[in-house]
């Protein structure tokens, strides 16, 4: 292989990898909880549940990383070094993702956050087409010293690194920069979840079954098709409605509230007004700071003459009200944990919502600004 070509194709792989490891890495660095909720299911499909308490850290750091493999790659910092960890992580997550389309299935891998779904099997085609790419970008630069960083790789690899964990850490804190789920701001939750009901009974297929008169053999027929009509050469056995194949995106009608008196889940999301809903994984959890953001927002809700309520998974065997702080009595519903963090990507926040719309979302440490 002449020298002018290796250096074209290793250029071209370098920056396929390059903007591959960039979109992914930032499409789960900017929501380190989807990734964090996705390793947690890794961790209990392997059986490694006693480090689940440590997922949000292996999500900032993996993402992160990713990251920051993509932006050495694209600007030519220490590239036999980063190959090999490109190398290194690609083999493991073809393995990984290998595993999960064959011993033990998942819908979705989780290597474009929420933006990009792909099954298991599309990401373990796409680390097939990347891994001879690393090694391309290696071949090329297998001569270049490992650790000798000059002057600015070091100040560019410090950079990176910073700018890779600083936006997982901010983005860990609030809220996603970017909002991939059902739930962002400007849905209608009851016409989001009325479109997903229609769309769901229109991917419906009905299929008549018919037999033959002549050889008594069953044929399968769609509406469309004339065929059966005719009542002389076949007679009807059943009609069979067939279900949509399962997709990997996220539903927005899996929204319920509901307490121990009634389900509220038609009244939050029809009701006329301002609405805010306050999302809360625990109250023994709830720090004092969050507290008091929530006793200022529900103070500010009843000068507004808004409604406030609180979504939680802890199970109430009552009707239940919370005050927050000296705060009114505020009513409480049970929800799902899983729903609340498809709603907000936090611990504790609030969903600002008016005529059923999602205006505004927020996590607990930008309440009030």
């Amino acid at each position: 292989m002449s020298s002018n070509y290796l250096k074209i194709l290793s250029m071209v792989c370098r920056l396929i990898l390059a903007v591959t490891f960039l979109i992914s890495g930032f499409t789960k660095v900017i929501d380190p909880w989807g990734t964090a909720i996705k390793i947690n299911e890794y961790l209990a499909m392997y059986g490694f549940e006693f480090l689940k308490p440590a997922s949000m850290i292996f999500s900032i750091w993996l993402c992160g990383a990713e990251f920051m493999m993509g932006c050495m790659l694209m600007f030519k910092v220490r590239i036999r070094l980063v190959s090999i960890f490109a190398f290194a992580s690609l083999s493991f997550f073809t393995i990984l993702t290998f595993l999960s389309a064959t011993w033990l299935p998942v819908e979705d891998c989780g290597c474009f956050g929420e933006a990009i779904k792909l099954t298991a099997w599309q990401t373990f085609a796409k680390n097939i087409i990347l891994l001879p790419m690393a090694i391309v970008v290696w071949y090329r630069y297998r001569r270049d010293k490992i650790f000798a960083f000059r002057p600015m790789e070091i100040v560019l690899t410090i950079f990176f690194f910073m700018l890779s964990m600083g936006i997982g850490v901010n983005n860990c804190r609030h809220l996603p920069w970017i909002d991939f789920l059902p739930y962002k701001v400007g849905v209608n939750i009851h016409d989001a979840i009325n479109s997903s009901e229609e769309s769901v009974e229109e991917q419906r297929e009905v299929v008549l079954i018919y037999r033959s008169l002549a050889t008594g053999e069953e044929q399968s027929f769609s509406l469309e098709d004339t065929e059966w009509q005719d009542d002389t050469k076949w007679e009807w056995v059943r009609t069979e409605t067939e279900q949509p194949k399962p997709t990997i995106e996220s539903s927005i009608g899996d929204f319920a509230a509901r307490d121990v008196e009634s389900d509220v889940t038609e009244y939050l999301i029809t009701r006329e007004g301002k609405l805010y809903m306050i999302c809360l994984d625990s109250f023994k959890k709830l720090s004092k700071g969050c507290e008091s953001r929530l006793e200022g927002l529900v103070e500010r809700a009843i000068e507004e003459g808004a409604e406030v309520v609180c979504l939680t998974p802890e199970p109430m065997d009552e009707v239940t009200y919370h005050s927050f702080g000296c705060s009114q009595g505020v009513r409480c519903y049970n929800a799902d944990a899983s729903l609340l963090k498809t709603m907000l990507r936090a611990n504790v926040g609030v969903l600002e919502l008016v005529d059923g719309t999602i205006v505004d979302k927020r996590s607990c440490i930008d309440i009030g600004l």
